[in-house]
């Protein structure tokens, strides 16, 4: 082995340092052509009310949908310069695998396979869902265990399908599945007598209901939860730059709740608050977005964009909006939910 002066040795562990300590973050490959273009690709749901649905002019709303403008805000300084791309369930991972889309927002599942097998990588979760049930009230069926013999509407290419088989045979209750491959037509075929129950994540169960139904108060979703859905965007794997900052947005949302950073506050909280977590999340007493390859205003657009995670929860999905969903899971932390951001700091 050569043997080095020591102060060539001190040297070059400087420069070691120095590098492994440099406060600017590359900017990746997707993020240099969403600039390049202008625009957020986003996967969204073909429509499912509250979470991706486009009105009758093309206006795109729901609390996946808000996540796309949070990124675009952040990224481009304009929450609208997203294209929305409708995705069924079949199409939705070859649409990200191939470039169709820089980001997919729509209600899917992290599961071990889809996240390490897929070439795909998951960023952070922003609703914590189950699988459950919706039956008519008059069938009387008042859990899934009562089911036994009975056919169920599914949509195939989801962990709906799979989760329904294995709750069938874990309770040996031989359900008979009847598969559709398009949610509308599954739909259909449920509201139209074909299947005894339906089956979906519980949140798209009420988003159903509220929008195909001819009289909501006619079907009931059951209580019981046969599975874990934890829902969140899905980037492709290879893009580490791409993948920390629709993380790191979604974090932020969530931490900007839990720290009281409001639509409406941000302004005054940013030219007032003393709170250095404040500060770092609005970017006026510390600069976080050198991390990421954004400026220092990056999340403070995005808040301004849609809101802190709350406000949109409260908006798409929450008590007060069309599908009343409680906030149960999805509450803060700090409020007997799930929802934990990891610091921005």
């Amino acid at each position: 082995m050569k043997n080095y002066p020591v102060s060539f040795l001190a040297s070059a562990l400087v420069c070691g340092l120095t590098v492994l300590a440099s406060p600017s973050a590359l900017a990746g490959k997707t993020l240099d052509q969403i600039k390049q273009r202008g625009q957020v690709v986003c996967g969204v749901n073909t429509g499912l009310a509250g979470f991706s649905a486009a009105d009758s002019n093309g206006n795109w709303s729901g609390l996946d949908v808000d996540v796309c403008k949070a990124v675009a805000a952040a990224v481009l300084s304009d929450p609208s310069k997203v294209k929305y791309v409708p995705l069924n369930a079949q199409q939705r991972f070859t649409a990200l695998q191939s470039g169709e889309v820089d980001v997919l927002s729509r209600n899917t599942t992290f599961t071990l396979s889809r996240d390490a097998s897929l070439g795909l990588q998951a960023t952070a979760v922003t609703y914590y869902d189950g699988q459950g049930f919706m039956v008519p009230v008059k069938s009387k069926i008042k859990s899934p265990q009562q089911l036994k013999n009975q056919t169920v509407c599914v949509q195939s290419g989801t962990t709906t399908e799979k989760n329904l088989t294995d709750f069938s045979k874990a309770n040996k209750l031989n359900i008979k599945p009847v598969v559709f491959e398009k949610l509308e037509a599954a739909n259909g075929a449920y509201f139209a007598g074909r299947c005894v129950a339906y089956t979906t994540d519980a949140s798209g169960l009420a988003s159903i209901r509220n929008k195909e139904a001819k009289n909501p108060a006619e079907h009931v979703i059951l209580s019981e939860l046969i599975s874990k859905e934890p829902l969140g965007p899905m980037v492709r794997r290879g893009d580490d730059e791409w993948q920390a900052i629709v993380k790191w947005v979604i974090f932020g949302l969530v931490e900007a709740e839990e720290y009281g950073v409001t639509q409406a506050n941000l302004e005054a909280l940013k030219a007032t608050s003393e709170d250095p977590v404040v500060g770092r999340l609005l970017g006026s007493k510390e600069d976080t977005g050198k991390h990421l390859g954004l400026d220092k205003e990056w999340l403070a657009r995005a808040l301004k964009a849609t809101g802190n995670y709350g406000e949109m929860f409260e908006r798409n999905v929450g008590p007060k909006s069309a599908l009343a969903l409680p906030r149960g899971s999805n509450n803060q932390w700090n409020k007997g939910g799930l929802m934990y951001a990891y610091p921005v700091r």
